[in-house]
Formats: structure tokens, C-alpha cells, sequence
């Protein structure tokens, strides 16, 4: 296996309030991108990542999906309480998109409008739905992805990690094979590259670290409008 990752405050924004987890020894990659006023944002991120990654290797009960599950509710509750210790953390969360490589597998959970792609014998996938309001039109057929990059409603999140004590948190598994590429990332990535972009630079680059200062690099190109983070891993 192996795996690269690099995040960016981008050209706009003051700070960066990305967070990511590489950690190849056991096989976990994650994302998060937060959200709230007086650097509230970047803490909630920081503490859902950490304490995901506490509890899941703290406790070893149970099948896999159940221990990342478990995880990320309990990243949940860390973020929540944390919101409501102080006025300036008061309503701040994160988006959570989460990869654990146990074996053969792949298990993840995802809320908020970072995401998870699959490239695979060339192909390139969408694992997650986005969880915000233009993600809703989009599969409802209200608007084209086109519209909902223009939309000036496209960083209103339905969902989000630590802003209510239950979070809805996606889950699911599935099967890896040699070669498959996961890439995640938050909103400043896809937001300004699409798709088949995104796939012809996983295709040309067979070094992780070139693909993701290629992806970097191309979304400040396109105007850098806000924090950058790319997490690419190999499967072999």
C-alpha cells in the first residue's frame, strides 16, 4: 500500500481549516474540513480526526464497519461537547470522510460534503454523496453539477459532524483489488476540477506525491478559492 497526502489554505481564505490522517501502519485515511468562526473551524477538525482515531484503535470490539462507525459517533459527541464549552466554538463542525484498509477490505463513513473517490482500471467513481443543499438538487435532478458550481448556496451543509449531539453518518464496505487508487478530498479540490480532470492526472502519474502536487497545484491554477487537502492511496 501506499499513500500521499497534502493540504493547502489555498488563495482566499485567511486559514486552513482542513485536517487529514494518513497513517499506514494501520491503515487509516481520513479527511475533514471545518467549519465555524474564530478558528472554530480548524479545531473541530483537529479534535473529530483525533478522537476517531483514539477510539478506534482504543477498542478493538466488534466487525470492522461497527469499529469505524463507532469511531466516528464518538468524534461526534468529542466535537459536540466541545461546541458547547465556549461562545466563540458555539455551532462549529466538520465534514468527516473516513478510509480504513482492514485486509482485503475497505471500510468508510462520511458525512458532509468532503468526499471519497474510487479510480479503478481507469474508471473514476464518486463513493460519497455530498451532504449539503446544491448535493440535494443534484440528485434530484433540480440542477446540472455544473449549476451547483455556481450555486450561492453550494457550502450550505444538510449534514454535518459535531453540530448536533446524533449525527447521520454513511457507512459502507467494499472489496479492494490490486491497483485500485482512493482519493479523498474536501470541496476546495472538486469544486474547481471536475471529474475527467481529475481522472486523466490519477491515469498520467503512477507517483502518488507528483498526482497529488499535480491536483494541488492545478485548484490553485484555478483560483485556489478555498482550503485544498488530497489524500491518495494505492492498493497493493
Amino acid at each position: 500500500m501506499q499513500a500521499e497526502a497534502l493540504s493547502h489554505t489555498g488563495l482566499v481564505r485567511p486559514g486552513n481549516e482542513d485536517y487529514y490522517i494518513v497513517n499506514m501502519e494501520k491503515g487509516l485515511f481520513a479527511v475533514a474540513d471545518g467549519m465555524g468562526g474564530h478558528q472554530a473551524g480548524e479545531i473541530a477538525s483537529h479534535l473529530a480526526l483525533e478522537a476517531l482515531a483514539e477510539k478506534l484503535f482504543s477498542d478493538s470490539s466488534g466487525d470492522p464497519l461497527s469499529r469505524i462507525l463507532a469511531a466516528s459517533t464518538f468524534a461526534n459527541e468529542v466535537v459536540y461537547r466541545s461546541s458547547l464549552s465556549s461562545q466563540d466554538r458555539n455551532g462549529m463542525g466538520t465534514t468527516l470522510t473516513v478510509f480504513w484498509v482492514n485486509g482485503n477490505k475497505g471500510y468508510l463513513t462520511h458525512i458532509g460534503d468532503s468526499r471519497a473517490y474510487l479510480f479503478r482500471n481507469g474508471q473514476l467513481k464518486v463513493l460519497t454523496n455530498d451532504h449539503s443543499y446544491v448535493g440535494e438538487l443534484v440528485r434530484n435532478g433540480e440542477i446540472t453539477i455544473e449549476e451547483a458550481r455556481q450555486h450561492p448556496y453550494r457550502n450550505i451543509l444538510t449534514r454535518a459532524l459535531g453540530t448536533n449531539s446524533v449525527a447521520e453518518i454513511d457507512t459502507w464496505e467494499m472489496d479492494l483489488f490490486e491497483g485500485d487508487c482512493l482519493l479523498l478530498c474536501t470541496d476546495g479540490l472538486y469544486e474547481v476540477i471536475e471529474d475527467d480532470e481529475l481522472a486523466m492526472i490519477l491515469s498520467r502519474y503512477q507517483d502518488l506525491a507528483k498526482a497529488t502536487r499535480e491536483l494541488i497545484n492545478l485548484a490553485l491554477a484555478r483560483g485556489g478559492p478555498d482550503n485544498i487537502t488530497v489524500v491518495l492511496v494505492r492498493y497493493e
